[in-house]
């Protein structure tokens, strides 16, 4: 019994000096966050996750002969071998969905921005207000992309950047876990600060949160005209930083 006594109480001070220096990692200051931590917050945290598409239609090779010549006949990718040349690989294309409205994604957006560049202090600072600065009217996420093709990647910029609020509105929303949905107020396509398309919501609605105590989840859904659906869901449990519930 003696020897159990002394094992519990070394588990539970070994429980105890993990739980202290996790902590300690979680409260590390974001101005001395490495390239490699802001990148994690950016693409898999609590406020970020990442959306791959993959198209395997053109992974092998076959000739790109149009139909009838050399023998060629008509598949379904020959439409799209025709327009823009075979691939002959999969094609990803990687949809980064941020709650920027959070202070963690933007404080992850100021450092890599600071790391990048020498940057003056009072561009620092403008960089500090901007990211530590709490959000209080609205629910705010980004949506980035990336491709291994760029035709593939020109797409969907084409569509991003010719979609407005009024086609939109009806087919994007904030989700919650009871499912009372929340539509979208206004879209603004990318912009040159690479932070990329925002949708942004009302924190509000009706005067009431739109985040409740008892909310454990938060979906975001946008449909594109074209086809283009971005589906994520985010726990709420896990938006907790500095004390804070972050969203």
């Amino acid at each position: 019994m003696k020897t159990i006594n002394i094992m519990v109480g070394v588990s539970v001070a070994t429980l105890l000096v993990l739980s202290a220096a996790f902590a300690q990692k979680a409260e590390k200051p974001w101005t001395d966050w490495s390239k490699k931590e802001a990148q994690k917050i950016l693409e898999d945290s609590p406020w970020a996750q990442t959306q791959v598409e993959t198209d395997t239609s053109q992974s092998f090779f076959s000739p790109t002969s149009a139909p009838g010549v050399n023998g060629a006949g008509v598949t379904s990718t020959t439409g799209s071998r025709e327009a823009q040349g075979a691939t002959n690989q999969a094609i990803d294309i990687k949809y980064h969905v941020r709650l920027f409205s959070a202070r963690p994604i933007r404080e992850a957006h100021a450092r890599q921005l600071i790391l990048q560049q020498k940057l003056p202090d009072d561009a620092v600072e403008r960089l500090r207000n901007f990211a530590e600065v709490k959000a209080e009217n609205s629910i705010i996420v980004t949506v980035a992309y990336e491709s291994n093709d760029q035709r593939y990647g020109n797409r969907v910029m084409q569509a991003f950047n010719s979609a407005v609020t009024g086609t939109l509105k009806n087919n994007t929303y904030l989700q919650r876990n009871d499912g009372k949905q929340l539509f979208l107020e206004e879209y603004v396509p990318p912009g040159k600060d690479g932070f990329g398309a925002r949708f942004i919501f009302l924190r509000f609605p009706d005067q009431k949160p739109f985040v409740e105590p008892n909310t454990t989840e938060l979906r975001f859904f946008a449909q594109f005209p074209g086809g283009i659906k971005i589906d994520r869901r985010f726990k709420i449990a896990n938006m907790n930083y500095q004390g804070e519930l972050e969203y």
